[in-house]
C-alpha cells in the first residue's frame, strides 16, 4: 500500500499545478515587497508626488491580489486532493470490510471499523490537503525569497541560509514524538468509538442484566484515556510552535541587526536594500512556519493512515474473479480438495470433495463449529479457498465473471437484513432489472405475505426500521425468501432459515423454500429431521473434515455420530 507521500505524488496533474502556483506566490510577494518599498522610498526619501508612485501602488495592488489569489488556488487544489484521497479510500475500505464481514473470525468492533472509515480516513485526508500543499509552498516561496535577499544583500540571504536548517530538524525530532502520540490517539478513538456503539446496541440486554453502570464506569474510562492521549497531542503541538517562533525571531533578529549596522553604522546599505531585506525575511520564516504547523497535523495523519493501512493489509480472503459468462440453464457443482483456514491454529475446513447436481438439494449438518456457514460461503463464493476449486458446470468459480456468479445465487442466512426504507423497497433488492408489480405481488404470494402486507397501514409501501425493526423474525425471513424469488436464481444457499421459528411459521417458509428451489440447485444447513430426510444428500461435518456423505437412511446406517445426533434432535430413536 502506498505511503501518503507516494499516494500524493501519483496525482501527477494536481502536484505539478501546486508545484507552479507556489512559484507564483513567492514571485508575487517579491514583487508586492518592491513596490511597498519602492512607494515609501520614493514619498519619504526621494520626496516623489503621489500621481509618480501611483503606478507603483497599483503594481503593489496587483501584487496584492496575484498572491491572494494563489493562496486560494493552493488551498483549492489541496481541497481537491483530499476529497479524492477520501473518495477512494472510503470505498476501498468499504470493499474490505464487505469481504471480511463473511469471516466468524472477526473480532473488529463495528464502532472501530466506523471510526476508522470516517474519523482516520478524515484524518488522513489532512496529509494531502494542506502538509503536502504546503510542503510544496515551503520548498519553493523560501527559495524564490531567498534567491530576491542574495541578489540584494548577501550577507543576510546568508544568515538565512545557516539558520533556516534549524526549522526542519526541529521538526523531526519534535515529529517522530508527535507521530508515536498521534498513533496512540487515533487507537483510543477507534477504541472508544466501538466500544460506545457496541455498548449503545446492546444497552437494553445491559438493563435487564443490572450492568449499566459498570459499562458506563468502562466508556468513562475509555473517554478518560482518549483525553489523555489527545492533551499529549496537543502539548507536543504547542511544544513545536513555541520552537518555531523562538528559532524564527532569533533569525530574524540576527538578520535586523546586521542591515541596521551596515545603514547606520558602516553605511554600506541603502534604504531600499535594507528595507526590502526587512520586509521579505519575516516572509521567509512565516512560509517555513506555517509548514511547521502543517508538520504536526502530516504526522498526525500519518498515524491515521498507518491504522487504514494495517487494516487494508490484513487477510480478507478476498475472492479471485474471471472474465468467463456462466452458461444458462441448471447449474452443476463440483468441490474439489477444498480447504479453508482462518490462520494459523484456527479452525480449518476440508479437505472436501463431493458433487450436487443440477437441481438438486443437498443439507449440510453437524455440531455447532463443525464448519457449515463456512462451506456456505466458500459455496456462495463471499471466500476464496486456500486450496483445491469450486466447479461450476465444469468451470472454476474463480474464472467466472463476480457479477455473473452473485447474479445467479440467493444466499439467505439466519438473519436477514433489512434496509430502513418500505417493504416494497427490501423486496426489490433482489431483482437484477427492476421489478415489475405483477413480479413483486407473485413474489408476496409465493412467499405467504400477503397477510402481512394487508395488515400494514400501507401495504408495500408501508417503511420499516432499520435492521426490520417493527417485523418479526418469520416476516423477516420471508420478505428475504421474496428477495429470491424476484431474482429467480439458479442456486439457492439456505444458512439455517428457520431456526428459532415457530412451526406454523417455518412450515410457510419451507413451503415457499419448496416452491423455489424448483429447478435450482440448493444447499441448505439445517438441524430439522424433515428438512434432513427430504434431501437428495447430506454432507456430515465434524470438526471441519467431511464424516459422511450419503442419503439420511445411508448415514443412519453407516455413521455412529450422526444416528446419536438425530437421536437426540428427534428425542427419540433415529428413524
Amino acid at each position: 500500500m502506498l505511503t501518503l507521500k507516494d499516494w500524493a505524488k501519483r496525482n501527477r496533474k494536481i502536484t505539478g499545478l501546486l508545484r507552479l502556483n507556489a512559484l507564483g506566490l513567492g514571485l508575487s510577494i517579491v514583487l508586492m515587497a518592491y513596490g511597498i518599498v519602492a512607494v515609501v522610498d520614493g514619498v519619504f526619501l526621494q520626496e516623489r508626488s503621489f500621481t509618480d508612485v501611483l503606478p507603483l501602488i497599483g503594481l503593489t495592488a496587483f501584487a496584492l491580489v496575484m498572491r491572494s489569489l494563489f493562496v486560494y488556488v493552493n488551498g483549492s487544489l489541496g481541497a481537491k486532493l483530499g476529497a479524492s484521497l477520501k473518495r477512494e479510500y472510503r470505498h476501498t475500505l468499504a470493499e474490505h470490510f464487505s469481504m471480511k464481514e463473511t469471516r466468524p473470525a472477526n473480532d473488529t468492533l463495528s464502532g472501530e471499523r466506523t471510526g476508522i472509515f470516517v474519523d482516520s480516513v478524515d484524518e488522513a485526508e489532512g496529509y494531502v490537503s494542506k502538509y503536502y500543499p504546503q510542503l510544496i509552498l515551503s520548498s519553493t516561496v523560501p527559495l524564490v525569497l531567498l534567491a530576491a535577499i542574495f541578489y540584494m544583500n548577501w550577507v543576510s540571504g546568508l544568515i538565512l541560509l545557516i539558520t533556516a536548517p534549524f526549522i526542519p530538524i526541529m521538526m523531526i525530532v519534535v515529529g517522530k514524538n508527535a507521530e508515536k502520540k498521534s498513533e496512540a490517539q487515533m487507537e483510543k478513538l477507534n477504541r472508544f468509538s466501538g466500544t460506545f456503539l457496541d455498548l449503545l446496541q446492546g444497552l437494553v440486554t445491559l438493563r435487564f442484566l443490572g450492568k449499566t453502570k459498570e459499562k458506563a464506569d468502562a466508556i468513562r474510562q475509555s473517554s478518560t484515556g482518549y483525553r489523555d492521549a489527545t492533551m499529549d497531542v496537543l502539548k507536543v503541538a504547542f511544544l513545536s510552535s513555541l520552537m518555531l517562533e523562538f528559532i524564527s525571531m532569533l533569525s530574524i533578529a540576527l538578520v535586523a541587526l546586521e542591515v541596521g549596522l551596515r545603514l547606520v553604522i558602516f553605511d554600506q546599505l541603502t534604504f531600499f536594500t535594507a528595507f526590502f531585506v526587512l520586509i521579505l525575511a519575516p516572509e521567509f520564516f512565516a512560509s517555513l512556519k506555517e509548514l511547521g504547523t502543517a508538520f504536526h497535523n502530516g504526522k498526525s495523519s500519518t498515524g491515521s493512515w498507518e491504522r487504514i493501512r494495517s487494516i487494508l493489509e490484513e487477510d480478507s480472503h478476498e475472492p479471485v474473479w474471471g472474465e468467463k459468462r456462466l452458461a444458462e440453464g441448471p447449474v452443476h457443482l463440483e468441490i474439489r480438495e477444498v480447504q479453508f483456514t482462518y490462520g494459523t491454529d484456527q479452525f480449518a475446513l476440508g479437505p472436501l470433495d463431493f458433487n450436487m447436481e443440477p437441481g438438486s438439494h443437498t443439507a449440510v449438518v453437524g455440531a455447532s463449529g463443525a464448519g457449515k456457514s463456512t462451506l456456505l460461503q466458500l459455496m456462495s463464493g463471499l471466500v476464496s479457498p486456500q486450496k483445491g476449486e469450486m466447479l461450476v458446470n465444469a468451470t472454476p468459480l474463480k474464472e467466472l465473471k463476480q457479477e455473473e456468479w452473485l447474479d445467479a445465487v440467493s444466499y439467505i442466512t439466519q438473519s436477514p437484513y433489512l434496509f430502513s426504507g418500505t417493504v416494497r423497497d427490501n423486496i426489490c433488492l433482489g431483482s437484477v432489472n427492476e421489478a415489475t408489480e405483477t413480479e413483486v405481488y407473485s413474489a408476496v404470494k409465493e412467499t405467504g405475505l400477503q397477510e402481512l402486507v394487508e395488515r400494514l397501514p400501507d401495504g408495500l409501501d408501508t417503511p420499516i426500521g432499520e435492521g426490520g425493526r417493527g417485523l418479526s423474525g418469520g416476516e423477516r425471513q420471508r420478505i428475504a425468501l421474496a428477495r429470491a424469488f424476484i431474482k429467480k436464481p439458479d442456486v439457492i444457499v439456505f444458512d439455517e432459515p428457520t431456526t428459532g421459528l415457530d412451526l406454523r411459521t417455518e412450515q410457510l417458509l419451507q413451503e415457499g423454500i419448496s416452491r423455489l428451489a424448483k429447478g435450482a440447485t440448493m444447499i441448505t444447513v439445517a438441524h430439522r429431521l424433515h428438512t434432513i430426510q427430504s434431501a437428495d444428500q447430506i454432507l456430515y461435518l465434524e470438526d471441519g473434515k467431511l464424516s459422511g456423505i450419503g442419503t439420511h437412511r445411508e448415514l443412519l446406517e453407516r455413521i455412529p455420530t450422526y444416528r446419536d445426533m438425530v437421536t437426540v434432535n428427534t428425542g427419540g430413536e433415529a428413524q
